[in-house]
C-alpha cells in the first residue's frame, strides 16, 4: 500500500502564527494562534510579532499535527512561507521549517505567500473542518482572474496555472487595506481598523460623503488620494463646528464614524471593482476570485455576488478562515509542488519583499 502524502506547511509571515497538515490533498487542520499584543500600539511591532512566534510555533504544530491525527514519522515534506512579510516574522518560520526537515530528512518546499492567497481557493477541507465551519467550497478552472486585496497588497493577478501567475495590475501607492487602517485610526478605531470599518458601515450611509476616485491609466489602483481626501474632509468639519478632536466632531456631527466608515468602504470597493470589471471584460474571462484579508470584508464580498448575477459571473469567495494569513494556503501550494516534486534547498532565505 502506498505511503500517504503529508504536507506540513508554517505560516509566520506577519503577528499569526499557523501550521496545516494535507493529508492525500485533504486539509487535515489548519491551527492559528494570533498575536494580541500590537492592539495597543495601533499595529504590528515587527519586534514583538518575532518573539511571539517564538513562542507559539512549537506548540502551534504539535497542535496541528495532532488534529490532523498524524506523527511526525508520516510528513513527507515541510512548506513554509518563504516571504514576503516581515523579516524577523519570517526567519522565526523558517528555521524552524529547516529543522524540522534536516530533522526528519523530508524535503522542504518554500511557498510565497501572495501565490498562497491565491490557492486558498483550491484547499480541500475534510468533512469534519466543513461541518465545523460551515464551508462551502468551490475551485476555479484556469484561467480565471483573482483580485488580491489585503494590507499590503492590491492586485489583480491573471492565474494560468497554480505555478503560472502574472500580476496584470496592482497599487501604485497605498493597498487598499492599509487605506483602511490608517483612515480607521484617524477615526480613533482600534487596530486593525479593517473590521471595526466593515462593522461601522453597516450602521452608516455609503452616500453621505462623495471621497475621490483616482484615475489611474490600465487596471492599476491608488489609494493614496482616497486617503487625503478622507483626512480633508475631517480636518474642514472640525474647522467648520470649531472643534479640535474626532470625539468632539462626534457629538456634534451624528453618526459621523459610521457615515464615514461607510463612505471610505463603498468608495474602496467601487474603485477595486471597477478596474476588475474592465479586466474581466477585456480579457474575455468570466471566473473571477478574491483573495486576501480584505476579502473578508462584507460589502466587497455583497459586490463579487452582485457582479456574478450581473454579469454572469462566476465569482469565488474564500471561506473566513482562508482569507487571514493561513497555513491552509500555504500547505496547498506546498501540496501542489510537492507533486511537482519542485522542493527548495536548505540554504535559502527568506525574503521581505516581491511580488507573484
Amino acid at each position: 500500500m502506498e505511503k500517504p502524502v503529508v504536507i506540513v506547511a508554517i505560516e509566520s509571515s506577519c503577528d499569526d502564527t499557523s501550521s496545516a497538515v494535507i493529508v492525500d490533498g485533504i486539509l487535515r487542520s489548519n491551527v492559528i494562534a494570533s498575536q494580541k499584543v500590537h492592539e495597543e500600539y495601533g499595529g504590528v511591532v515587527p519586534e514583538l510579532a518575532s518573539r511571539a512566534h517564538q513562542q507559539n510555533i512549537l506548540p502551534v504544530v504539535d497542535t496541528a499535527l495532532k488534529r490532523a491525527g498524524v506523527t511526525k514519522e508520516d510528513i513527507s515534506a515541510i512548506a513554509f512561507t518563504r516571504g514576503p512579510g516581515l523579516l524577523g516574522s519570517l526567519l522565526v518560520g523558517t528555521s524552524f521549517a529547516k529543522g524540522l526537515a534536516l530533522a526528519l530528512n523530508v524535503p522542504l518546499i518554500d511557498v510565497n505567500h501572495l501565490q498562497g492567497h491565491v490557492l486558498a481557493h483550491f484547499v480541500e477541507p475534510s468533512e469534519e473542518l466543513k461541518a465545523q465551519q460551515a464551508m462551502t467550497i468551490k475551485h476555479p478552472d484556469f484561467p480565471f482572474l483573482c483580485l488580491l486585496v489585503s494590507g499590503g497588497n492590491s492586485q489583480i493577478v491573471l492565474v494560468k496555472a497554480y505555478n503560472r501567475m502574472e500580476i496584470i495590475g496592482q497599487t501604485i501607492d497605498d493597498a487598499a487595506g492599509e487605506a483602511f487602517d490608517k483612515c480607521a485610526k484617524v477615526l480613533g478605531l482600534p487596530y486593525p481598523g479593517g473590521p471595526w470599518i466593515d462593522k461601522l458601515a453597516k450602521l452608516g450611509d455609503p452616500n453621505k460623503y462623495p471621497f475621490a476616485k483616482p484615475n489611474i491609466a490600465g487596471y492599476n489602483y491608488s489609494f493614496s488620494g482616497l486617503k487625503t481626501s478622507f483626512l480633508y474632509t475631517l480636518r474642514d468639519m472640525l474647522k467648520t463646528h470649531g472643534v479640535e478632536t474626532i470625539d468632539e466632531l462626534a457629538e456634534r456631527v451624528p453618526n459621523l464614524r459610521e457615515d464615514m466608515c461607510a463612505s471610505l468602504q463603498a468608495t474602496v470597493v467601487d474603485i477595486l471593482m471597477r478596474k476588475l470589471r474592465k479586466a474581466a471584460k477585456d480579457l474575455g474571462i468570466n471566473q473571477v476570485a478574491v483573495a486576501g484579508g480584505v476579502s473578508a470584508n462584507s460589502a466587497l464580498r455583497q459586490a463579487f455576488i452582485d457582479h456574478g448575477a450581473k454579469y454572469h459571473w462566476q465569482v469565488f469567495i474564500p471561506p473566513f478562515s482562508f482569507t487571514t494569513d493561513n497555513a491552509a494556503m500555504v500547505c496547498q501550494a506546498g501540496y501542489f509542488k510537492y507533486l511537482d516534486h519542485d522542493f527548495c534547498a536548505i540554504d535559502e532565505v527568506p525574503f521581505a519583499k516581491t511580488t507573484i
